[in-house]
Formats: C-alpha cells, sequence, structure tokens
C-alpha cells in the first residue's frame, strides 16, 4: 500500500521532462489539450496520495485510531518508514494547500485590478489602450474578454505589427486558453515538479495562439516580426496583470518565433510514442493511487475488525 502511494509522487517528475520532449512534436493545440489533462490527473493523484499517507500516520496512534472506531492502530509492515513518511505528506500537503491559497488570492486581486482599469478605458469592440509608460499586451479574460494594450506598446509597433499582435491575442480568448493556464496553476500546487510542467503548458498556449494567428493574418514573418518587437519592448516584471492572463510577449520568445519561420519543423514518428508515453504518466499514477486508496480502505476494516487480514 505504502508503495503504491509513492509512485504518484515519483511520476510527475517524468510528466516534466516528457512534455518539454512531447510539445514540439504535436501540434500546439494538441499539446495544449493533452498536457494540461495529464497535468491535472498527475496533480490529482499526488494530492490523493499525499492525504492517504497523512491517514495512514494518523491511524497508526491510538488517539486517532479510536476516533476512526478501530479495535486496534493500523497495522502497517515498519513504523521507521511509515511514519517519518506520513509526517513529510502532512508538511508537503499543508505547504501546497498554503502556496495554492496565497496564488488564488494574489490572482484574483490581480484580475480584479486589470478588469476595473479595462473598465475604465474606452473600448473599440474588445480592443481596450490603457494609458502606461510600461509596453505589454495580453488577453484579459471575463466578460466581455478583452484585449489590452498599453500605448508604449502601440508606440513600439507599425500598423501591421499591430494587427498581428492584436490577432494573436484574440486567438488567446477564442481558444479559452486562460482555463488551460488556470488548470496548470492549479495543480501546480499539487507536486513541485508540475511547475516545470505549467512552463511547458504556458509555453503550448503561446504556440497555439501564434498558430492561431498566423492563419488569420496569412504571413508568419508578420507575426514573428510583431511578436520579436512586442517581447524586446516589454518587460514582465512591471506586468500587473493574473499569471492565466496570456500575452503575445510572454514565454521563450526565440523558441517561438523559430517554430513560425519554420512551422512543422521537431515532427516525427517518434509521435506515437510520446503519446504513448504521455497516456502512461496520467494512467499510471491516477491508478495507483486509486488502487493505494482502495488498499488504505480494506486496511482499516480489518482494523475495525469488520473484515479479515
Amino acid at each position: 500500500m505504502i508503495f503504491l502511494l509513492l509512485v504518484p509522487l515519483l511520476l510527475p517528475f517524468a510528466l516534466s521532462a516528457l512534455a518539454r520532449h512531447a510539445l514540439p512534436r504535436l501540434a500546439p493545440v494538441s499539446a495544449l489539450r493533452v498536457l494540461t489533462a495529464c497535468d491535472l490527473a498527475c496533480s490529482g493523484a499526488c494530492v490523493a496520495a499525499l492525504g492517504a499517507l497523512v491517514l495512514v500516520g494518523l491511524l497508526k496512534l491510538s488517539p486517532f485510531a479510536a476516533l476512526g472506531d478501530l479495535i486496534h492502530p493500523l497495522h502497517t509492515p515498519s513504523n521507521l518508514v511509515v511514519l517519518p513518511t506520513a509526517a513529510l505528506a502532512t508538511g508537503a500537503l499543508a505547504l501546497g494547500l498554503w502556496t495554492l491559497a496565497r496564488s488564488a488570492v494574489r490572482q484574483v486581486w490581480a484580475l480584479r485590478a486589470a478588469r476595473a482599469e479595462a473598465g475604465r478605458r474606452p473600448a473599440a469592440g474588445d480592443l481596450c489602450v490603457v494609458d502606461s509608460p510600461h509596453p505589454d499586451a495580453y488577453a484579459l479574460p471575463g466578460r466581455p474578454h478583452r484585449i489590452v494594450v498599453t500605448t508604449a506598446m502601440l508606440r513600439e509597433l507599425d500598423p501591421a505589427e499591430r494587427e498581428a499582435l492584436f490577432a494573436h491575442e484574440r486567438a488567446h480568448n477564442t481558444g479559452g486558453h486562460h482555463y488551460f493556464l488556470a488548470a496548470a496553476e492549479l495543480a501546480a500546487h499539487g507536486h513541485p515538479a508540475l511547475r516545470a510542467t505549467r512552463a511547458t503548458i504556458r509555453l503550448a498556449a503561446e504556440r497555439a495562439a501564434d498558430e492561431s494567428a498566423a492563419d488569420v493574418i496569412g504571413d508568419r514573418r508578420l507575426l514573428a516580426r510583431a511578436i520579436a518587437r512586442a517581447a524586446l519592448a516589454g518587460n514582465p516584471r512591471r506586468s500587473t496583470r493574473p499569471d492565466f492572463a496570456p500575452g503575445a510577449a510572454t514565454g521563450p520568445v526565440p523558441q517561438r518565433v523559430a517554430a513560425l519561420l519554420a512551422p512543422g519543423a521537431g515532427r516525427s514518428h517518434t509521435l506515437r510514442w510520446t503519446a504513448l508515453l504521455l497516456t502512461v504518466c496520467a494512467v499510471l499514477p491516477t491508478t495507483a493511487a486509486a488502487t493505494g486508496v482502495v488498499a488504505l480502505h480494506h486496511a482499516v476494516e480489518v482494523a475495525q475488525g469488520e473484515e479479515r487480514p
């Protein structure tokens, strides 16, 4: 049982490496969906495994065993392994919940501030221009969706580059990419290794918007130039947008520009193996966590005297 509950805690390390390998080999939209699903599955399995390990440790203590109507404390092979593991799981779970709560509060306040600032400016359709000396542009989720761009960013781009930038941001809103980014942010608090996967999912969202915008404007070089100039002008540290509000100048811009200038590069016959490995990284931790929880339930029933071991 303990071994099964440890499996979901190890697989996220493999997923973070596999996600970086898979992104250039999958279509950006497919990569965004698949990686987000795998990310959430791994994170959920980790949280379930940590909770089960905490429960194992508690039920080995007589006061908590009595609260659970156990005839005797939960039987496990070795207290020298189980109790320290349960203590570490308790700390990891508490830390994850704390960072999640802190991040949620910060993101909600950032979203409210961004929506309030956009609401004070006249909008031309879905475009909202904010007077600011700091170049920035991003897709703002909510009702209605907005494309927020600062006056400093507009000065950095020529008219054709502006339209390319707006097409990129509209692609984010049309594709609902903020949902994927919010899911990746949520999953990242379930396991430290999933923070690297969160960065890969953000890149997948930008690549998906790049490809959609390129189809709309019909000029990949123009879009690549607009993204590069926006990235050179912008300063992410000065941006006040929430993390799940994607912007054209975020992420590894040189990698995105190279992909736009060489469409289809990086695809290979390893696509099936990549999809298979991603499926394993999603299914295996979920199955292991579910099996471990079932085994724990059986052990509790034995300790309650309801079943024989």
